[in-house]
Formats: structure tokens, sequence, C-alpha cells
């Protein structure tokens, strides 16, 4: 056996006891419904309000990014598929620290996300059942997705496909709708619709006067990546995937498409339909439109379009922390109880440890929701960092391959080394902009909150880790024997003779 295949066989030890039982249509329906979440169907809004039709700018400008991310991804993904995702990845290229770093930012990221899921499918309810106890919504829900989780792979892929079919069916039928209207001319209440309003809408397409600013487009891409996140699942659920040499490639290739058309394009008829003023926070601008029309029940139907997406979201946070956790377990960096998998495949106990801490942070979050806003932001630190391994992996990987220490990936990004360059790039500026719209944000300095989540989360993050890894790192270094390098160097492998990771 040569020392590339050694080594490739020790790094692909995580995958034992996996089940390859993602088709190929639970595998195209992930990659399309991981990128329609609540951040298109209710956050966009707030945005729409705050920043005029140049928000369509900045749909545009952060699809092509995740368009970059994907293919950087995907490259990573037909080297080597494993359900550690991000953690393997940066384990095979950076060592068992950066490994460390990058699974418990990815495992924050989520479990912080699906709290709040919860918390929004509970508030949603209350759109039918005003009375009904937001506990007793919370309970259920996590139920329903733990149950599915817990089946199997191919289960939460069932649920996957039919959760994006509703949502790519209700975003359809919005489109059709929505031309219709535009290109007719039609009136929506007082309101005539047409792409003339994207130039005589309020303030003009690109607002700059009155409670506008000049840079108000650019620094709402802040927000608007994370309405893109969980775009990255495709990797995760790779490891699972009976043909991902067939359905990765496929499955990128088309992400562009689908921001195109199901982003921008809804983007582009909000804005053609009704002022944009007319949006407000807190309102599907799809329930706002469709309430203007008079058509209340298609309103009624985005709103359960809503829950279905969180509920969705919750799928994927059980689903990819369970798989991560196993992964950070098999290399002593998780408790050891996380490495139990079930007959069908799945990593059941890290799963279970996920949705404990969904439940206890639903229930901070309606005690003292003031104070969990800040944790919420800090999950958004977990999308930008787990965005920047993906290409700072690629770079290596590109590297190791133009040496000829590794195979050439099947699947290359285009314009590699520049393209992981500019993500990287626009993922910094999305920090300086994060921070710069959370000092606008309140008078009050502790209500500023993504501020302080940038200038104090960010240190107070890097110290817990720093703390954690101290902790684990006798463990870690027993469980490698002292190899805690990359298992590549510019020669070839680090560890020729690797027994497992």
């Amino acid at each position: 056996m040569t020392t590339t295949e050694n080594s490739s066989s020790s790094l692909d030890a995580e995958q034992v006891g996996y089940k390859q039982s993602l088709g190929r249509r639970h595998v195209q329906m992930i990659a399309i419904g991981g990128a329609i979440g609540t951040g298109l169907f209710l956050g966009s809004a707030s945005r729409l309000n705050a920043t005029g039709p140049a928000l369509l700018i900045s749909y545009a400008t952060v699809g092509v990014i995740a368009y970059f991310l994907m293919r950087a991804l995907g490259e990573l993904v037909l080297h080597r598929q494993t359900s550690g995702a991000f953690v393997s990845y940066m384990r095979e290229f950076f060592g068992e620290k950066a490994a460390y770093v990058t699974g418990w930012m990815y495992w924050l990221n989520w479990a912080l996300t699906g709290i709040a899921e919860l918390s929004a499918v509970a508030i949603y309810m209350t759109y039918w059942f005003p009375d009904l106890p937001r506990w007793t919504t919370v309970l259920v829900a996590l139920a329903v997705v733990l149950i599915i989780n817990l089946l199997s792979a191919r289960a939460f892929g069932e649920f996957e496909f039919w959760a994006s079919v509703l949502k790519v069916g209700a975003i359809v039928i919005f489109l059709v709708v929505g031309l219709v209207m535009v290109i007719g001319r039609f009136d929506i209440g007082d309101h005539r619709a047409g792409f003339d309003n994207l130039w005589s809408n309020p303030g003009g397409f690109w607002p700059t006067t009155g409670a506008y600013n000049w840079y108000g487009p650019i620094l709402v891409m802040s927000g608007v990546v994370f309405a893109y996140a969980a775009i990255e699942m495709v990797g995760v659920a790779a490891g699972e995937m009976a043909n991902p040499e067939r359905e990765v490639p496929k499955a990128v290739n088309s992400v562009i498409f689908r921001i195109g058309v199901f982003y921008c394009g809804s983007i582009l008829l909000l804005v053609s339909m009704l002022p944009t003023t007319e949006y407000t926070a807190g309102e599907s601008p799809f329930v706002t439109v469709f309430t203007r029309m008079g058509i209340d029940w298609m309103g009624a139907l985005i709103q359960a379009v809503l829950i279905v997406a969180a509920l969705s979201s919750l799928n994927s946070g059980l689903y990819s922390t369970g798989r991560v956790l196993r992964s950070l377990g098999m290399s002593k960096q998780a408790p050891a109880f996380t490495l139990k998998m079930s007959k069908s495949g799945v990593p059941w106990a890290g799963i279970v440890m996920t949705s404990v801490v969904y439940v206890f942070g639903a229930i901070l979050n309606a005690v003292e929701p003031d104070a969990f806003e800040i944790a919420l932001e800090a999950a958004a630190l977990g999308v930008i960092f787990t965005w920047g391994t993906i290409f700072v992996c690629q770079l290596r990987l590109r590297e190791l391959v133009n040496k000829g220490v590794i195979p050439k990936s099947p699947f290359q990004m285009p314009g590699s080394p520049y393209t992981s360059y500019i993500g990287l790039v626009f993922l910094g500026l999305v920090l300086v902009g994060m921070a710069i719209s959370g000092w606008q944000s309140s008078p009050e300095f502790w209500h500023k909150t993504t501020f302080i989540v940038i200038v104090i989360g960010i240190p107070l993050l890097a110290l817990i880790l720093t703390i954690g890894w101290k902790i684990v790192q006798p463990k870690v270094v027993a469980n490698t024997e002292g190899r805690m390098g990359p298992h590549w160097t510019d020669e070839g492998a680090s560890y020729p003779q690797d027994r497992s990771v």
C-alpha cells in the first residue's frame, strides 16, 4: 500500500458505521432546500425596509461568494468523502487543534441556531393557536425532528426532501403569481406593480437620504450571509451519499441557478410589487404581498412554510452536530459517549446531546430573550468561521495537489486560488460590517448586540476554546501518540503508518 493510501485509510476510519443511504433525490433536494429558509421567508422583510431595492445587489453579491464556497467544498468532498466534513478536513490539512476549534465552532453555530428556530416555531404557531403554551410547541417540534434523526440517515433525507418540495413549491407559486402581477401591472392594494418600482421606490433604487445611508446595501451583506447559512450541508451529507462522485457536482453546479431564481428572483419581484417601506420586521414579505392582494389563504400557507423551514433547520442541526461531535469524539476532543452509534448507522449520542441543549436554550430564550440575543448573534460567528475553513482547506488541498503530493480532485474549484482568497477577504469584511452595523443599532452600549459579539465575543470565545483545548489536549496526545500536526507536508504524508484518527 502506498503512503497516500495508508494516510487516506487512516483518515477514513471515522466513516466506519455510517450507511451510504442518501440517494440522488435526497441530495438534490438537500442542496436546494439548504439555501431556502427563514432568512428568505422572514428575514428579508427587515432588510428590504432598511435598504430598499438595492438589496437585490446584496443578495446577488453574497450569492456569488456562496457559489465560490460550494465549488471549494465540492473539490474537498470529491478529494475525500467524510461525515466529519470540515472537522475532518481541518484535521487532515492543519492538525488536531484546528479540527477541535472548527468542530466546536460549528456545533456552537447549530446549537444556538436550533434554539432560535425552536422559539420561532412556537411564535409561528400562535398564528393559528394564540393561547397555545410555547413550551408545548417547543417540546413537540423537538420530539418530531429528534425521532426523524434517530431513525436513520434516510429518514433525515426523506424529511428534508419533502420539506424542500414544500419550500420550493411555495417560492415557485410566488414567482409565477409575482411575474403575472408585475408584467401585467396589476394593482396590489392601492399600489400598481411593475419593474419601474425599482427606481420609483421611495428614495430610488439605492436610497441615500433620510433614514437611509449610502453604505446600507453594503453593510446588510453581513446579514445576507446568514440567509445562505446551511448551504454547506451537502458537505456533511456527502459521507452518507450512495454516489457522491455523481451527485456532488450536480448539486454544487446548480447552486448559482438556485440563488439566481429563488433568492434574487424573489427579491426582484418583491421590490417590483410593493414599496419596500411596506415590508416590516416580524412579518414575512410574502405574507405581506398576498395579504395586500386579498389572498389570505396564501398568506396562511406561507406561515405554514415558515414552520416547515424552521423544522428543516432543526433537522439539519441535529443531523450535522451528531456527526461532527462523533468526529471530535474519535480524537478525544468531545465526550466519549458521542461515539455511540445505532445499528442503523446513526450517531445518536451526539444528536441527543444537542437536543438537550436545545431544550435548555429554548427555556432560557423564553425566560430572558434579551440575554439570549447576544448568544444568538454568536452563532453568526460559527457560520463565518465554517465558511472560512472551507476556503482555507481548499487552498491547502490545491497547494498539495500542485506539488504532486495528493492526486487531483475530479471536481476542482475554478479560478483557484484567487476565488478562495476573494471568499476569505469577503468574510473578513462581513465581520467589519457586523461591527459597524452593531454600533449603529442603538445609542445604548449594552444594546449594541452585534458590536459586542464581535469586539467582546470573539476574544471570549477564543479564551473558552483555549481553556477547553488545554483540558482535552493530554487525551488527544495519548490517542494520536503525539501525532498532532497535519497529515500532509509538502513532501508527503506525515504519518505513513497512521493507525487511526
